[in-house]
């Protein structure tokens, strides 16, 4: 039937018309931040490289007056030039123009106790997954949380009382790395089930090339762009592996670092892949930055700049633009380098007084690679954290936000278009924008109020009772009896381990000898109370001499002696005649 033919009859559907839910228009209201993402910039010029032409062309405003005297030409240009970045950049006051960066809006995701350390969404950015100093890993799903309190929906101890590093997920999303303080790298598929946990190192051989895995804590780790079956791990044992998933027991190939400064081993830091894969970088606690081919025998590496950053100071993340060309690092000396790889002796562009407190603070450029995005400390007590926005092209302030806590970890992920920012109060804010994002934290927003219980669940409830299991409840629990339960969770691990406290069953035999016990199968038992034994009963000295005549007629153990073996005469005892 056609729609003309529908609407003369006064029909617009048949069948009963399902209730649809009405979004409701300020639903983000809630989360919208105090601030509104207003743009704040920094008067801090950048240093720039003489010897690149390309940066030496930008605008006498952009690159301001090294001599410190300022031009009226000079001030007028910056002023026509900030007023034109402003108008590009997208006011937030203006409804009709999208905001440059998804910070309009905030979510809090409130578990972790201390540093969120490491932090990763996976390719689809449904999921969150974040390590801390609390020793601990978490897992976010956006779509199963609820707006009131978002909660992981698991959460595992990576390594006993180690703290999470690094976590990265694989191109597929099946499955990701966890780098915590131990010198094993472990593998988890998607839902945090421990895979594989590869091998460790003999601390005992000098020659690191000698020794199937780490001897020392691991401090980043990297996925081949192109083969999911490989990764990099950097360790402070001066050296980069490369491991291939299938292969627990030993590692591929090992990259030894050496320090001229020391003369034999350094801390390596950060490592990264390029887009390509044919290039790995890695940076050391000696400031030092190497570059090696992965075509190469990587027995010294092919670039190296030494001195890159301060020593003695731990250069938090090594990142690779998409062509290649460009790599940017995160000191741990406050400061954000852009280095060009074809010319690989000074930093193209430095941005500095970014505080750093803590060596996983990181650098990332955005999905489109036009801007830098890094998180600062507070300085002083009292003092709040900031996320910054820099220029990639002059390493200029483009947008500061204040955070509640010092910025540690970020991510920007290119296909919900959100910001997640892990802090040093264990809180991990997730930025967004309901206007350009997707997904996300939006998922949350859009869920209704949970459903009020009506006259008909009561009804139920009374008809069917809960069923009630005492036993199952925190207080009856055996353990501490202020909690009601074991006191740590590696006193639960131990007495789950101890076959006694679990009262394990016994294990059925299989085959002879099994634990301690002879049998033959199974049903031994059973078989053993069908057939009675009448060993006991019978005289064993009747027993074997039942077996003479046989022995006698043909033995088979003694009949070599049969013709010169003398045979035994016994004295026979007459029986005395009794007395009459």
């Amino acid at each position: 039937m056609s729609d003309d033919i529908m609407a003369v009859m006064g029909l617009s559907a048949f069948g009963k018309p399902q209730k649809q839910n009405k979004l409701d228009a300020g639903r983000f209201d809630k989360t919208k931040r105090a601030d509104g993402g207003e743009v704040t910039c920094l008067a801090v010029a950048p240093v720039y490289d003489p010897s690149a032409p390309e940066l030496n062309a930008a605008p006498a405003a952009q690159r301001g007056n090294s001599n410190g005297n300022d031009n009226k030409d000079d001030s007028d240009d910056a002023s026509v030039a900030s007023n034109d970045e402003d108008m590009n950049s997208g006011d937030d006051d203006d409804d009709n123009a999208p905001p440059l960066f998804p910070t309009t809006h905030e979510l809090l995701l409130k578990d972790h106790t201390k540093v969120v350390s490491a932090l990763t969404l996976d390719p689809s950015g449904a999921r969150v997954l974040s390590g801390a100093h609390d020793y601990e890993c978490r897992l976010w799903d956006f779509g199963g949380m609820v707006p009131s309190r978002p909660r992981p929906f698991k959460m595992w101890e990576a390594a006993g009382s180690y703290y999470v590093h690094d976590l990265r997920y694989a191109a597929a999303g099946d499955q990701f790395l966890c780098i915590s303080g131990t010198s094993q790298a472990k593998l988890y598929d998607r839902d945090g089930e421990e895979k594989v946990e590869f091998i460790k190192g003999d601390p005992y051989i000098r020659d690191m090339k000698n020794t199937a895995g780490h001897v020392a804590d691991l401090t980043a780790c990297a996925w081949h762009p192109k083969n999911p079956k490989t990764f990099i791990t950097s360790s402070a044992d001066s050296t980069i592996r490369i491991w291939d998933v299938e292969n627990k027991r030993k590692q591929k190939t090992v990259i030894v670092v050496k320090s001229k400064e020391r003369g034999t081993r350094t801390k390596v830091t950060a490592c990264a892949y390029s887009h390509d894969a044919k290039v790995i970088a890695g940076a050391c606690l000696d400031g030092a930055l190497h570059l090696w081919n992965t075509s190469s025998n990587f027995v010294r590496p092919n670039a190296t700049v030494e001195g890159a950053h301060a020593r003695n100071t731990e250069t938090g993340s090594v990142t690779f633009s998409i062509d290649g060309r460009t790599l940017l690092t995160r000191g741990g000396d406050d400061t954000v380098k852009l280095w060009d790889v074809r010319a690989f002796k000074k930093p193209l562009l430095e941005r500095n007084e970014l505080t750093t407190l803590y060596p996983q603070t990181n650098a990332i450029f955005s999905p489109d690679e036009k801007y830098v995005l890094t998180g600062t400390a507070a300085s002083v007590r009292g003092q709040r954290g900031r996320l910054v926005f820099l220029k990639r092209d002059t390493l200029e302030v483009v947008r500061e936000l204040g955070m509640e806590s010092s910025v540690v970890k970020v991510a920007w992920h290119s296909k919900i278009n959100q910001i997640l920012a892990g802090m040093a109060n264990g809180v991990i804010s997730v930025l967004y924008s309901p206007v350009t994002s997707t997904n996300g934290a939006k998922l949350l927003a859009s869920k209704g109020p949970p459903r009020k219980r009506g006259v008909e669940d009561l009804a139920g409830s009374t008809v069917e009772p809960p069923i009630l299991t005492p036993h199952s409840l925190p207080m009856f629990r055996e353990g501490d009896l202020s909690t009601g339960i074991a006191a740590t969770k590696r006193k639960r691990e131990r007495e789950r381990a101890d076959p006694r406290k679990s009262r394990r069953p016994e294990l059925p035999v299989n085959g002879p000898g099994k634990g301690g016990r002879v049998g033959a199968s199974a049903t031994q038992h059973v078989v053993r109370h069908l057939v009675r034994d009448t060993t006991r009963d019978e005289d064993p000295r009747e027993a074997l001499l039942k077996y003479a005549d046989v022995a006698e007629k043909d033995p088979q153990w003694t009949g070599a002696w049969r013709e010169n073996q003398p045979k035994p005469v016994f004295h026979e005892e007459k029986e005395e005649e009794e007395d009459e």
